[in-house]
């Protein structure tokens, strides 16, 4: 078990290298991975179930001791990033199926690494995991209306079927996972050091379908799609975080919010495009990706050398509480 563990540590630490490498594997030798495509949704639903075996009661208490800074990282997180990644796709006149990808992108709630990275920035830690909780159980609504509104133009959106998709991978899985927690608390928290492990193969399982799936289209119009993708990300970063600024919020919760905003759940990404679009709208979710866990990193290790003004309430968790 002690190795295992071990191992966990390595692959939750090292995330964005596990994700380049595989992408550079699966890009140059597509073959192997070809098979892997039917296996997404599953895999997601993986990820999404070991969500729901980490949240905690005390995860939403900041929501009814303190709201607004929830209410204000939620907005920002369905506005800025949806709006931005319509912006890019329109500035950048991307092709049809990669401009509804990147809506997409823009479309899906936080992802669970940017729990990761508010805590290594000396952020809100609870505000942070608050808003990947809610921005992941409004998804159902969200992220289909969204896509209705802004990605409409550029490919058919059939919201109803999109609701039943994320229902499937995302509120079921975690459903799932918080009754195994409640009928078999020790077993459960015997596990939790394992499911970096699990979640990281997951992903990059479907990183490396997706990837080795469109190696040609990549070659031809990847620096494209990733200059959208770092673009979409920087603003939503920048964006987050002034959102918290001009409403007045002290700076460990701005630096929650923008890190919230700025990384997106790309697997989710990745499913719903490829149900949904086509495995070619993947690519901006697959790219994301590797980048969210690039810039954010080096976002948190500047964050982290800069004193942030703490509030009255104890921002701070121990390491083994932050979600992977």
């Amino acid at each position: 078990m002690k190795v295992l563990e071990a191992v966990s540590t390595i692959a939750g630490k090292y995330f964005a290298v596990w994700v380049i490498l595989t992408s550079a594997i699966a890009f140059m030798f597509p073959d192997p991975f070809l098979g892997l495509g039917g296996y997404i949704t599953i895999l997601l639903g993986v990820v999404m179930f070991g969500m729901g075996l980490t949240l905690k009661a005390v995860d939403f208490k900041i929501i009814f001791t303190k709201p607004l800074p929830v209410l204000i990282g939620v907005c920002a997180q369905f506005i800025i990033m949806p709006l931005v990644a319509f912006g890019i796709a329109k500035l950048l006149n991307l092709p049809a199926e990669l401009a509804a990808g990147l809506v997409l992108l823009g479309c899906v709630p936080g992802g669970t690494a940017s729990n990761v990275m508010v805590y290594l920035a000396k952020g809100n830690v609870p505000l942070s995991i608050a808003m990947t909780s809610v921005s992941t159980l409004l998804a159902p609504i969200m992220t289909p209306l969204l896509l209705l509104l802004l990605a409409g133009q550029w490919m058919p959106v059939d919201a109803v079927a999109m609701f039943k998709s994320i229902v499937q991978v995302i509120i079921v899985p975690i459903v799932l996972g918080l009754a195994i927690k409640k009928f078999f608390p020790v077993a459960v928290e015997k596990s939790l050091t394992v499911l970096p492990l699990i979640s990281v193969a997951a992903i990059i399982t479907i990183v490396a379908a997706v990837v080795s799936g469109n190696s040609a289209t990549i070659a031809a119009s990847g620096l494209l799609i990733f200059t959208a993708v770092m673009l979409h990300n920087g603003f939503g970063l920048l964006l987050g975080y002034f959102a918290g600024k001009v409403l007045g919020q002290e700076e460990v919760n701005r630096r929650a919010i923008a890190i919230e905003v700025g990384m997106q759940n790309s697997g989710l990404g990745v499913a719903l495009a490829t149900a949904h679009f086509g495995p070619l709208a993947a690519l901006p979710s697959v790219l994301a990706a590797a980048w969210h866990n690039i810039s954010g990193p080096i976002l948190a290790t500047y964050w982290s050398k800069k004193p942030a003004v703490e509030s009255e309430e104890d921002t701070s968790v121990r390491p083994a509480e932050v979600k992977l």
